[in-house]
């Protein structure tokens, strides 16, 4: 059975972002259980519409609720104790994608910043930049990509453990929401060149 404050972060993170017109891709969305580690992993991805696929600019998405987590929102729910603050763990990579040249890490410096906004009480922070390089055997082009990471964590308070409606989430999210559209069409309105979208070849 899925805690209901985890699915609840999912509904206000997919609320967050179709109220900033972003577009879910198709098959693109997991929900994974570690049978070992006993944390639920959520994976989904969103880009601007219009974009063709695939998408020039699309947000990967992971939520991570770790076992510690699970086990103290339980405590809490059951014995009405909340020895710690369960948190999701948050990771959002950007992906810049059918570039039709290597890139310079240097050409997001202006859009990639260090710190989304605040999200909760915290920050995701920008971890690494990684340039990708893609030739397929049955092509004679030599595609690219460049990736921005970000890592965090949402710490939930009791307050929003007690939120059936999801105000406190969706408040929370909306920012996350606002944030990653905006940069993806700053992303996107980036000086650089890209190969036709697969329908468009």
């Amino acid at each position: 059975m899925l805690d209901h404050v985890f699915t609840d972060a999912i509904s206000a993170l997919r609320d967050a972002f179709g109220n900033a017109f972003l577009e879910r891709q198709a098959f693109e969305e997991h929900l994974q259980s570690d049978i070992l580690l006993g944390d639920l992993v959520w994976e989904t991805s969103y880009g601007l519409p219009g974009e063709g696929q695939p998408p020039r600019v699309v947000a990967h998405v992971t939520f991570n609720w770790p076992s510690r987590s699970a086990a103290a929102y339980r405590r809490w729910y059951v014995d009405e104790v909340l020895d710690h603050n369960p948190s999701i763990e948050i990771e959002v990579v950007f992906r810049i994608q059918r570039l039709a040249e290597q890139p310079d890490p240097s050409v997001v410096d202006d859009v990639a910043v260090m710190f989304s906004p605040v999200v909760g009480n915290g920050k995701l922070e920008r971890d690494n930049i990684t340039i990708e390089m893609s030739h397929p055997t049955t092509s004679d082009t030599t595609d690219f990509a460049l990736e921005i990471t970000y890592e965090g964590e949402y710490e939930l308070a009791e307050e929003t453990l007690q939120d059936g409606t999801s105000a406190v989430l969706d408040e929370h999210f909306g920012a996350l929401g606002h944030w990653v559209a905006s940069t993806l069409i700053n992303l996107g309105d980036l000086k650089l060149q890209f190969v036709p979208a697969d329908e468009e070849s």
